[in-house]
């Protein structure tokens, strides 16, 4: 269990915190000049974003330890089928909390790099959902990934 627990946080940080942590940070390291006093609403909204992407993100993962009895990486992952959870409204939430986090920080941030980056992003999850990761589970888990497939959405 202590493998488990340390591989999940590897992946977590080397998956996850690149991309919504390190290279937002670099993409807005220039662009830095906020000053709290010019704060609006919308500023404020970033956080609740920010914080439910980060709470359905380590629930996943967690979700993925405990029941699937593997890490989010492709190249350390599940070993069971998980359905339960959040993966009951969503096949991909983990991806949906990075999204959520990373729109969050370009509501925050008001930079038009950070929100091309969020897109581009976004347009890498799809491909990569499309055609590596669903043809995985499908191969791994066959019907019941079929069925799992046919009754829960991709995204939302």
């Amino acid at each position: 269990m202590f493998s488990l627990f340390v591989r999940n946080l590897i992946f977590t940080i080397l998956q996850p915190g690149i991309v919504a942590g390190l290279i937002p940070y670099l993409i807005l390291r220039n662009q830095w000049n906020v000053n709290v006093h010019d704060f609006k609403f919308i500023h404020y909204s970033w956080i609740i974003l920010f914080l439910m992407g980060l709470v359905i993100m380590f629930h996943c993962i967690i979700n993925f330890a405990v029941k699937g009895r593997g890490t989010l990486s492709p190249a350390d992952p599940t070993r069971k089928l998980v359905i339960s959870g959040l993966y009951r409204f969503s096949r991909n939430p983990m991806y949906v909390g990075v999204m959520l986090i990373l729109i969050g920080e370009s509501v925050f941030s008001h930079s038009t790099d950070l929100w091309i980056y969020s897109l581009v992003i976004f347009s890498c999850f799809h491909i990569f959902i499309v055609l590596v990761e669903e043809p995985r589970l499908n191969r791994d888990f066959g019907d019941a990934y079929k069925l799992y497939r046919e009754r829960v959405r991709r995204w939302i």
